[in-house]
Order: C-alpha cells, then sequence, then structure tokens
C-alpha cells in the first residue's frame, strides 16, 4: 500500500486527509492511503520514515516548512529561494522538496485580479507568505509586508541570486506603522497569518478596515471558517474577498502530480 500524509503540529485544522481520502475514493485509487502525523518535534521526522517504510510523500504545514529543508537530499529552485517546503517526495530512498504554496496561490489569485491591484500588502512573514511573496514578485505586483514587530528580515528576505533585489521585500513594518492612507492605496491585501482561524473566530489582523473600498479585495488564506472576520470587514466596505480552500485544492493535486511523475 501507497502510503503519503501530512506533518505539522497541531492538525486539528487541516484538510489535507480528508481531501485525499475522498479523493481515492472517488477516483478508485485502491493502493494509497493519506495519513495525519503530528509531530511535536522536528526531530522526530527521521524516525518518521523509518516507521512508514511504505511512505512516498508529505505535505508540510506549520510549523516546520522551513526547518524540514535541512533533511532534503533535493530542493527545487522555488524551494532554494524562498526557503520554504511544503511537499516532499521519497525517491530512491532520497527526499526531494518542492512548494506547491507558489502554484496554488498565483492559479487561484488570476481570477480575481484588476488591473489597479498593483500594490499588495501581506500579512505575516511565515512559510506562506514567503510564497506569496515570490508570486507577487513573478505577476510585478509591489507590496510590503506587515509582522506584528516589523522589520523581520528573517522571514521575507527572498535570495538575490534569484530574484532581483526589492527594497520593499527586505523589511517589514509593524501593524501600528500601517495607517488608512497605506490601506488606501494598496488595494490587493492577503492575509498569511492564521489570525481568524478556527476556533478564535473573533479575531482579525488589526489593520484600518475603514480604509477598505470597492476597488480592493481581500484573500485570507485561513480556510476555517470559510468566511473570516477579516473578510467579512471587507465585505461591508463592498471589497471583492476570497478564502484559501481554492488554493488548497489546487496545491494538493499539484503534491499528487509531484508524487506520481517520473523522476
Amino acid at each position: 500500500m501507497r502510503q503519503f500524509g501530512l506533518i505539522g503540529y497541531p492538525l486539528s485544522h487541516s484538510f489535507s486527509q480528508k481531501f485525499f481520502t475522498e479523493k481515492f475514493l472517488k477516483e478508485n485509487i485502491v493502493n494509497a492511503q493519506y495519513a495525519n502525523f503530528p509531530i511535536a518535534s522536528i526531530e522526530s521526522f527521521t524516525n518518521l520514515w523509518k516507521e512508514h517504510p511504505n511512505l512516498e510523500g508529505l505535505n508540510v504545514t506549520i510549523p516546520y516548512k522551513k526547518e524540514v529543508i535541512a533533511f532534503l537530499q533535493y530542493s527545487s529552485p522555488v524551494v532554494e529561494a524562498i526557503k520554504a517546503c511544503n511537499c516532499i517526495r521519497k525517491f530512491n530512498n532520497e527526499l526531494y522538496g518542492y512548494n506547491t504554496d507558489v502554484i496554488g496561490f498565483e492559479k487561484s489569485l488570476l481570477p480575481f485580479l484588476q488591473p489597479h491591484h498593483t500594490h499588495a500588502l501581506i500579512l505575516g512573514t511565515g512559510g506562506a507568505s514567503a510564497a506569496v511573496q515570490w508570486v507577487l514578485q513573478k505577476l510585478n505586483i509591489q507590496f510590503q509586508v506587515v509582522s506584528r514587530k516589523g522589520n523581520s528580515l528573517e522571514a521575507n528576505t527572498l535570495e538575490e541570486n534569484t530574484l532581483e533585489a526589492n527594497a520593499e521585500m527586505k523589511a517589514s513594518i509593524s501593524y501600528e506603522q500601517l495607517n488608512k492612507s497605506m490601506i488606501e492605496s494598496h488595494t490587493l491585501i492577503i492575509n498569511t497569518s492564521p489570525l481568524g482561524m478556527f476556533p478564535n473566530v473573533n479575531e482579525a489582523p488589526p489593520i484600518a478596515y475603514e480604509g477598505i473600498t470597492a476597488e480592493h479585495h481581500l484573500y485570507d488564506l485561513v480556510y476555517n471558517p470559510t468566511e473570516t472576520l477579516f473578510m467579512q470587514n471587507g465585505l461591508a466596505k463592498g471589497a471583492t474577498v476570497q478564502n484559501g480552500l481554492a488554493m488548497l485544492h489546487i496545491q494538493a493535486e499539484e503534491s499528487w502530480a509531484i508524487w506520481n511523475a517520473k523522476m
């Protein structure tokens, strides 16, 4: 039996196991199964493969998208650039790392983009934020990263040998520095933080929502609940909104393609 799974901690918020179990049933894939592996420490990563010899691939979620890179024998160019891996394939006893968040985010965002969406705010500085930054750079959308403390160089700085230098990518500002004028001028706002995720549904990124207009598009990578407080605040101002469910479906299918591709 081919085995696949998801690592992270905790995994109560994960949709992957349900998605792949339903996919296998629907498509009559009888020789594969998908399980959650909630490991409390990255130190358990190596033993996980030993304990499950039929394990061929893993998805990776919070908080291990960066930490797993040290265990890989090969990394894709995107993983090398953004220092975040969310998909691993085992082939000939070696681990190959990929990032499907990049593909999932880009494909899910494109239907909502308008010509006036030239400046974006990225809320959060984790692995998903790095993927979002990569895509916006590719799409020539200028952006500013926003974090709790500001001035973070760890998560939102991309490799200069693979990307052109961008001053806005080299430091984040704090939420306290984010004023109404900046909200008004950045008509694309992407929340990559877990703020508002179930069960903390009454939380939302602390931004000046009064600056949001009908020209804004708010993208929340959170998918549970389906309509976060962040999204509700945008809708109240006439903005278009989307959650992260479509992105998850796209990146999951991309993972399956990676696990089954010829090497």
